[in-house]
């Protein structure tokens, strides 16, 4: 069965997410991802080249554990520059759907002083649902 988007009725429409997802299967937990290819080199430095190389990163793992984009239920973005991510948000949605299609899991976004990798602009966690 695939993820299934859960939207209360009366609520405004979510743009670019979904308020939750019903899934059944086995679980796949994406540790953080950020913008480095994978021999961990950054071969982008700006926020959109970074944040779809964490994208692309994070559907390998999946596609790995036999999933798809579809199968993704949550994202959990960390993003260092919150006024970069406003001022990119077109370029944000454009990106994110050239990786992930028009799959939008529940998502949270939370804004950081730093990550671990000084080069790092953004780290994307998700957690995925497989079929059985």
């Amino acid at each position: 069965m695939p993820a299934i988007s859960v939207h209360p009725e009366g609520w405004k429409p979510a743009k670019g997410y979904a308020n939750g997802m019903i899934a059944e299967g086995r679980q796949l937990f994406v540790g953080g991802q950020i913008g480095w290819n994978a021999d961990q080199v950054f071969e982008v430095h700006d926020f959109i080249g970074q944040m779809s190389q964490a994208l692309r990163n994070i559907l390998d793992v999946v596609e790995t554990a036999g999933g798809s984009a579809a199968d993704i239920t949550r994202l959990t973005w960390f993003v260092t520059d919150k006024a970069e991510y406003l001022t990119h948000q077109a370029e944000v949605g454009r990106a994110y759907r050239e990786v992930m299609g028009y799959h939008f899991p529940a998502m949270t976004m939370v804004v950081v002083a730093g990550l671990v990798e000084d080069e790092a602009k953004v780290e994307i966690e998700a957690t995925a649902v497989l079929p059985k």
